[in-house]
């Protein structure tokens, strides 16, 4: 797929070029990514980085990401939507499906799937989410999840775009998670790949690093928002 940018008020020239997201390019250039101490040391740098953002900017941030998000079509499009509950200054897009201009869509939470099927390899389940009666418990990481329920659970092959956090990105599609792989094992997954979603990341701008390492087993991301725009890469 071409890259598509997000349309609207909010959408000035010169935040994005052709050949990927931001302009601010480089902003995290470093050496010894390829080791696990360098990612180690990143991690940490850009967890540290997005937690220093005050509440007016985290607030702002989010009011761009979701207005891009409303405007995309590919979005508009989506009926069944993965979506997280932002925590440690993650960015947070739920003002585009809890907020009063809401595009409405059905929601599906993650939850790790270790102490429900101890079986196979640990990966997330998708169960549907509605903030008025959901249940939330707590898991072992200390982030809100929804109490399973057989029922409500879908396969996350029936998604049609998954809103991923993360902690760092490059314009190749490469993500930096938490390193526990729990998205990657999911989307690997061979059972779901006549259909995988569109995994679009969420993220702030100062979250984007020059060049992030790929492994085989990494699954790469389909696009990317940010507070200065989206862009399909896939």
């Amino acid at each position: 797929m071409p890259d598509v940018l997000a349309s609207g008020p909010d959408n000035h020239s010169g935040l994005f070029d052709r050949s990927g997201l931001s302009t601010r390019s480089g902003l995290f250039d470093r050496s010894g990514l390829s080791t696990r101490s360098g990612l180690k040391s990143l991690r940490a740098e850009l967890r540290a980085a997005r937690r220093q953002l005050s509440g007016t900017q985290q607030r702002l941030a989010a009011h761009s990401i979701s207005r891009y998000l409303q405007c995309d079509p590919v979005y508009q499009r989506a009926s069944r939507l993965g979506i997280y509950l932002a925590n440690d200054g993650e960015a947070n897009p739920s003002t585009a499906f809890f907020g009063p201009s809401k595009v409405p869509k059905n929601l599906y939470l993650p939850l790790l799937s270790d102490a429900l099927r101890p079986w196979e390899p640990t990966r997330l389940l998708f169960q549907s989410f509605d903030p008025a009666h959901s249940t939330l418990i707590k898991n072992r990481y200390g982030i809100d999840e929804p109490a399973y329920a057989a029922s409500a659970a879908i396969p996350a092959a029936m998604l049609d775009i998954v809103l991923v956090p993360l902690v760092g990105f490059d314009r190749n599609g490469n993500r930096l998670g938490m390193g526990k792989g729990y998205y990657d094992r999911t989307f690997a997954n061979a059972r779901i790949r006549w259909r995988r979603p569109k995994l679009l990341g969420i993220a702030h701008s100062l979250q984007e690093v020059a060049q992030l390492p790929s492994a085989t087993w990494d699954v790469p991301l389909d696009g990317i928002v940010t507070e200065r725009g989206l862009i399909w890469w896939r």
